[in-house]
């Protein structure tokens, strides 16, 4: 049976956290999903899973049939092989909260695009920071990052009013990516206040780990081009200009961070940014 939604997971030296993952989505108070988790290396999730208890029948096991391809080829893996009108994207070492697609799942009809505030948690389970927390409310494509401005792996959307595949030639922020093709023909997203989501900053992940930086900024600067070349155009016509403008913003914060961190040590990139955003706010 298909199931309502798709929860999509890319698994690449995942044995440490692929059962937590799991568990989150078992744990959902809507129980009408299917789970994909595709395979970036020569792991049997599905063994694994058995083994750890958390197995269960709408779980459902994929491969790039590599390894390392990377999160944006196994996610259209997923993405060319289900039939659900709605997607979501949980990464292998975050978690939802156990409300999430209760919330998620009734907007998707009205608004295409849900995304939702995050709680950050580092390695060991402390809690980092909320990012995008507040009252529920419309985000333009334009104003979008001020609030999200952190990871975008936290939406969920509605397949039948807008779809688009993970780009596999950007070294990082592949989730924005998606997103920006998400926006041809969605306004806005409906954004909850409420932090359904857990991000877990990995040392040794695409977003936080060595040679980040470099990383980040040819994305971001990749992303700019793009944006002002029309590569993304949007529902909203105002929406490339502000999403180049935030990432212009970005780059200033990258190229002040490494400064910042040594003169506040621990000092989060999400902390450094938010006050140049907040001297800056989007355009109306």
């Amino acid at each position: 049976m298909t199931q309502t939604i798709a929860i999509i997971t890319p698994a690449f030296r995942a044995e440490r956290w692929i059962a937590r993952c799991a568990r989150s989505v078992l744990a959902q108070t809507n129980g009408d999903w299917e789970h994909w988790i595709v395979a970036d290396d020569v792991a049997d999730y599905e063994a694994i899973l058995a083994a750890d208890g958390a197995r269960d029948p709408r779980q459902r096991f994929a491969t790039t049939g590599a390894v390392g391809r990377g999160s944006s080829a196994a996610r259209n893996v997923a993405l060319d092989a289900i039939a659900t009108p709605y997607a979501a994207l949980l990464d292998a070492d975050d978690r939802f909260a156990p409300e999430k697609l209760a919330r998620v799942v009734p907007l998707l009809d009205a608004h295409g695009i849900v995304s939702m505030a995050i709680a950050e948690f580092d390695e060991a389970g402390r809690a980092l920071r909320q990012v995008g927390t507040g009252p529920d409310h419309a985000l333009v494509p334009g104003a979008y990052k001020w609030t999200c401005l952190s990871m975008d792996s936290m939406i969920a959307w509605n397949r039948r009013i807008t779809d688009g595949r993970c780009d596999l030639t950007l070294g990082a922020m592949t989730d924005l990516s998606l997103l920006l093709e998400l926006f041809r023909t969605v306004p806005a997203t409906w954004h909850i206040g409420t932090p359904l989501h857990h991000y877990i900053k990995m040392a040794t992940s695409v977003s936080n780990g060595p040679g980040v930086t470099a990383r980040m900024v040819a994305a971001k600067r990749e992303l700019i081009h793009r944006l002002e070349s029309g590569r993304y155009p949007m529902a909203d016509v105002r929406g490339p200009a502000g999403l180049a403008r935030f990432l212009a913003l970005s780059l200033t914060a990258e190229e002040t961070y490494e400064q910042a961190l040594a003169a506040r040590p621990g000092l989060l990139f999400e902390d450094h940014l938010e006050p140049i955003l907040a001297a800056n706010p989007p355009q109306p």
